[in-house]
């Protein structure tokens, strides 16, 4: 399965999740190390527009990311909490992925997105044992961020 992530150019090539680490987000407290990825580069575009708005981002990178198909667990909007998709979100959140983690059953867990709730994210779990070798970046390049977007 094919994923997308926009983020700067400076650090695109890092699959670590160390970013995520520093930071904690929606997904992830902060010390786990995950990646955060779209379904569509559409996704991908919005997710880093509400996190950094782009013109504060000099450069950006598209990046395509494979992983296996047999290797993701999926959260259905019904088996989330009402307030899910809340900004800041609920922390309940963080803890059902890191219960999600801790398991290492895959390496990507498939969730709604919070933008567009008829859209799905894949955080991959970057400590899963496989992970280093069944996570390849396929392509990478610029990407044209459009400056009309930020009016």
């Amino acid at each position: 399965m094919l994923l997308y992530r926009i983020t700067g150019s400076k650090y695109a090539a890092d699959l670590s999740g160390i970013g995520a680490a520093i930071t904690g987000g929606r997904w992830n407290k902060k010390g786990t190390a995950v990646l955060y990825t779209g379904e569509s580069i559409e996704i991908a575009l919005l997710e880093t527009i509400v996190h950094a708005p782009p013109m504060l981002v000099l450069k950006l990178d598209l990046l395509t990311i494979e992983i296996p198909n047999d290797s993701i667990t999926t959260i259905k909007t019904k088996d989330l909490p009402p307030n899910w998709m809340d900004y800041p979100a609920p922390s309940i959140l963080a803890e059902i992925a890191e219960s999600w983690i801790k398991k290492g059953v895959n390496i990507a867990l498939k969730v709604p997105s919070a933008i567009i709730h008829s859209a799905n994210n894949y955080i991959l779990n970057c400590s899963h044992p496989n992970y280093r070798t069944k996570v390849k970046l396929k392509k990478q390049q610029d990407f044209h961020f459009d400056s009309r977007l930020n009016s």
